[in-house]
């Protein structure tokens, strides 16, 4: 950094101490985080719902018979088949990807479920070719939808409210299996809906199936959660079902909504200004802070805020148009300048050139890739923050994490920043050759995790084990007596 001018040199320590999170700090935040999960297991509740999932029990491995699975993501829907063979372990998945279309996450319900089920009818007859579609009626789906909803049931999910950017009309507050069964009808296809599934929880199952020292599941993407197996009896809010205490069962934290007190986050300007502009104001607090729909536009922010600075000489005389446009950098945007190789980040200075129509100085790429490294390094520790609290929790002194997302896989270093946050926490010492406690890539979650559900919940309603089955549903899954 020698050759960066004093005013810049200025603008880097600053934003250091900004987006910093020194380890006393972590501490702070771990036991907040875990006092505010045992909160939302409680009657009253707390900021972050820890909703229970209704899948009961870890997979074993012995799993058979061939299940759909429907992955709608924040970008992406994906169809998927996944065959589970007499191998313990082991499967075979024939997919296929839809974009969602951006006019459909401002449109109304009807127009979402119509558009999916006409992608899993077009999957079904690509993939099917010499049957006939409306005879494929043993065909069971996980339906893996991942935002927030009260499951009362597996087969049953009310949409408590859309994240990710979504908003369409008609849908919150109401269970989605039902409208998403009629758009099938409407279509033609008679498949069943068995499970609707939260992508973290597929992770959690997915990653059990073919790693039983899996404990959590959790996802760093375009939005972050995790999900982990809880005892009934530690359940006070499920009392009053009297059910088996020693129950295992999926709790889907919905932890993006972590600290929405606003008590311990260390927020920036850049993060208050994030929430006060976003579609929901004081919701998803830490989210907003650690995912990846979110990083592009908190370094987008920055840059924006140091050009309008007249103490600051960056981007001296160019139009920043293309930069001022909300949203207009994602995670992807600082990836790619944290992996440009080269000492002078002539990469970053192409990028810029390429999407922002900005030509960059060296000092200034010095500053724009530090700047990446701050809001990256935040996200991984903060991160680290979540999977530290359930651990401690549950007691857990050494497993496996299973870890999906577009963050968590192609983020440079999101991994290692992470497991060093954990070092810090749980002051392991150097000595300790492996980690006990470490966040690895899961197994795919949304897709085989979801495919993996249906069958686990077709496996213990065989076995009479009813328990958060939905029995008033127009197609039941339990059969008549």
């Amino acid at each position: 950094m020698h050759d960066v001018p004093n005013n810049l040199m200025k603008q880097i320590k600053d934003l250091e101490q900004q987006f910093t999170i020194e380890t006393p700090k972590l501490h702070e935040i771990v036991a907040r985080f875990q006092s505010e999960l045992e909160k939302g297991l409680s009657k009253e509740g707390g900021s972050i719902p820890m909703n229970p999932t209704w899948v009961i029990g870890y997979p074993t491995g012995d799993e058979t018979g061939t299940y759909l699975a429907l992955d709608m993501g924040g970008t992406n829907l994906r169809v998927c088949e996944v065959e589970l063979p007499e191998e313990k372990g082991q499967y075979d998945i024939y997919q296929s990807k839809y974009r969602l279309p951006e006019e459909i996450k401002s449109g109304t319900g009807e127009q979402l479920f119509d558009y999916i089920a006409e992608c899993v009818k077009q999957f079904l007859i690509a993939n099917h070719e010499d049957e006939d579609i409306s005879e494929l009626k043993d065909l069971y789906l996980g339906f893996t939808f991942s935002y927030p909803c009260t499951q009362d049931a597996i087969d049953h999910g009310v949409l408590q409210r859309w994240t990710k950017g979504f908003d369409i009309e008609g849908v919150e507050g109401h269970d989605v299996v039902p409208m998403f069964e009629e758009a099938l009808e409407r279509k033609g296809v008679p498949i069943k809906i068995t499970a609707l599934v939260n992508d973290t929880t597929g992770t959690l199952i997915a990653s059990a199936y073919t790693d039983d020292t899996t404990r959590i599941g959790c996802i760093f993407g375009t939005g972050c959660n995790a999900a982990y197996m809880e005892e009934v009896g530690c359940i006070p809010k499920l009392e009053h079902m009297n059910l088996d205490p020693n129950l295992q069962i999926a709790i889907n934290c919905e932890w993006g909504a972590f600290d929405n007190e606003r008590v311990v986050l260390p927020r920036t300007a850049y993060d208050v200004h994030i929430d006060k502009m976003s579609p929901r104001p004081g919701q998803q607090t830490f989210e907003k802070m650690v995912a990846g729909l979110y990083l592009g536009e908190i370094f987008r922010l920055v840059l924006v805020d140091l050009h309008a600075n007249p103490d600051v000489k960056i981007f001296e005389g160019q139009d920043i148009s293309v930069l001022q446009a909300e949203y207009s950098l994602d995670a992807s945007f600082l990836a790619e300048v944290e992996s440009d190789p080269w000492e002078n980040l002539m990469e970053t200075h192409a990028l810029f050139e390429k999407i922002l129509k900005i030509d960059t100085t060296e000092p200034e790429r010095k500053l724009i890739r530090r700047l990446a490294e701050l809001i990256g390094t935040r996200a991984a520790r903060l991160s680290a923050c979540g999977v530290a609290a359930i651990c401690k929790k549950k007691g857990l002194t050494s497993c496996h994490v299973g870890a999906d997302g577009s963050v968590f896989n192609k983020y440079p270093h999101f991994q290692k920043r992470g497991a060093q946050a954990l070092r810090e926490i749980f002051g392991w010492d150097k000595d300790v050759r492996k980690d006990p406690i470490q966040i690895v890539p899961s197994e795919d979650g949304s897709g085989v995790g979801a495919a993996l559900i249906a069958a686990l919940t077709m496996k213990r309603i065989r076995a009479g084990i009813h328990a958060g089955v939905n029995i008033k549903r127009k197609n039941s899954l339990i059969p008549p007596v």
